[in-house]
């Protein structure tokens, strides 16, 4: 089966690919080619990779020529000039539509967030909404994932918890430290291919929520734990996070925490809103988050240093890198 992957670089994106490579796939992989924390991705044996954007229906149209699914994966959690959420998550999404339609693919499954929803005055959420409106209102076989927290390896959720608690073993939990039920990424490789390749979830929005309900300075704990750290807790308010979130995205490559992040941990990512159905039993998320999976996931020890900061210095001593989408 072919299949086409949007965001193939990014973390989703990747882990899906080599899944459905090792199971005999034939894959497209499309990405815009900013994202170089798996630089094997682009070279998976056994896919193709073209570099497009989903700004650009044409170049998609092209790579879903003789595929019979797309998983659209691409998505962003900050704006960084044309990059904001309707280019990439509401235009981009109709822009995949259109040019899945147009080249004969008759199945689509997209990676949406736990609350997304309409009129809620948080942009990437609405935005996340409009785009399961298009794909549910595509005409084509559908499934729509609402996913809540996803780690694993090559993550933003352990690497940057990781880094952090290398660095300085203090963490502030937001507000009140609403609950995130985390989804190991295995299982929501595993959820996609059955949406994909086996038809199980057609035509349905789902909820993809891990198998415990935690406050996020429970997370915070568990990883400190395999990292032997004990890490100081200090709540502060969701204002005082915002405006980290703002130095953050000013001064970091890919930040320690973004504005919408902050929106989704001070709501909490527990209930899938403003509707979702329940998955079969056995494709339920099962893998927990404790000490293995948390290894199994965890980057190579190490510190925020300067190859994290979007500044002069730092790129005299990293000039590859480039930033994350």
């Amino acid at each position: 089966m072919r299949i086409a992957i949007t965001g193939a670089t990014g973390f989703v994106g990747r882990h899906l690919a080599r899944s459905l490579v090792k199971n005999g796939h034939e894959v497209v992989l499309l990405a815009r080619g900013v994202d170089e924390r798996d630089p094997l991705a682009r070279a998976l044996p056994g896919a193709r990779w073209i570099q497009a954007s989903v700004t650009d229906r044409e170049a998609l149209l092209r790579a879903f020529a003789g595929c019979e699914a797309v998983a659209h994966c691409a998505g962003i959690n900050r704006e960084i000039g044309e990059q904001t959420y309707r280019a990439i998550h509401v235009e981009g999404t109709r822009n995949v539509v259109d040019a899945a339609r147009q080249a004969g693919v008759s199945r689509i499954a997209l990676m949406s967030f736990v609350r997304a929803r309409p009129d809620c005055g948080i942009p990437y959420h609405e935005s996340k909404w409009e785009a399961e409106e298009i794909v549910r209102g595509s005409g084509l076989t559908f499934t729509v994932l609402k996913a809540a927290m996803v780690y694993g390896r090559g993550d933003h959720m352990l690497d940057h918890l990781s880094h952090s608690l290398h660095t300085l073993p203090v963490f502030s939990p937001i507000g009140k430290d609403k609950p995130v039920r985390p989804v190991a990424v295995a299982d929501a490789v595993r959820i996609l291919e059955a949406a994909l390749v086996e038809g199980r979830l057609d035509n349905r929005t789902v909820a993809v929520v891990g198998p415990e309900a935690l406050p996020l300075s429970e997370v915070v704990r568990r990883v400190g734990a395999a990292l032997g750290k004990r890490p100081l807790m200090l709540p502060m308010p969701v204002f005082f996070h915002k405006m980290l979130a703002v130095f953050f995205e000013l001064t970091m490559l890919v930040p320690l925490v973004a504005r919408s992040q902050v929106r989704m941990l001070a709501e909490g990512m527990e209930e899938a809103l403003p509707f979702a159905e329940d998955l079969p039993a056995d494709l339920a998320p099962r893998i927990r988050l404790d000490e293995a999976s948390i290894r199994a996931g965890l980057p190579e020890p190490g510190r925020f240093g300067l190859r994290d900061l979007r500044c002069p210095c730092r790129r005299r001593h990293d000039v590859g890198a480039t930033v994350a989408g």
